[in-house]
């Protein structure tokens, strides 16, 4: 009984399935590695992006493997030496769909009520204004989502097994 009553109120338990985490804690990596990247000077002015799977993630970029390399083990030992703050990226994705469905969101309540054209275009103004609030409390919700949802900075026991070039400008970093 007591664990039934545990898991009931763990409302984290889904983020720690082993997929689930796997993934998070790679998006760290991720993240970190993308920051090192820039810190470092490595990339020369390149956009870069990334994506994360159970197995590690892959680079976009026109990047060097040695960079790439280096930068991984790096942000690896910054992430498990406490540096939780590499995990979040203002360039990610979680922050553009906060920015997007937020206000999205926020515009559609007053409008959804309405029963005719000409109430909705009354609403306009009000939509827009409850957007505008929607936009501005989605800049601080993005990198809260990062933090604590879609990243996990405690790396646990990972290990970068692999850095493969896998054609020009794309890179896969496998973890174990």
């Amino acid at each position: 009984m007591t664990y039934v009553i545990h898991c009931m109120y763990n409302h984290h338990m889904p983020l720690n399935l082993p997929l689930i985490l796997e993934t998070r804690r790679n998006h760290a990596l991720e993240h970190a590695t993308l920051h090192i990247l820039a810190e470092g000077g490595r990339t020369h002015k390149t956009s870069m992006a990334g994506h994360s799977n159970p197995t590690g993630f892959y680079l976009l970029g026109d990047l060097q493997l040695e960079d790439i390399a280096s930068a991984a083990i790096e942000a690896m030992s910054r992430l498990k030496a406490g540096e939780s703050g590499l995990a979040v990226h203002p360039g990610c994705g979680t922050n553009l769909v906060a920015a997007a469905v937020l206000p999205a969101t926020f515009a559609w309540a007053p409008l959804r009520g309405a029963r005719s054209t000409r109430w909705r275009l009354l609403l306009i103004p009000l939509a827009l204004t409850f957007a505008v609030f929607g936009y501005l409390l989605s800049k601080p919700l993005g990198p809260w989502l990062q933090k604590y949802i879609t990243t996990e900075a405690d790396l646990g026991d990972m290990k970068i097994v692999e850095i493969l070039f896998v054609r020009k400008g794309v890179h896969r970093i496998i973890t174990k």
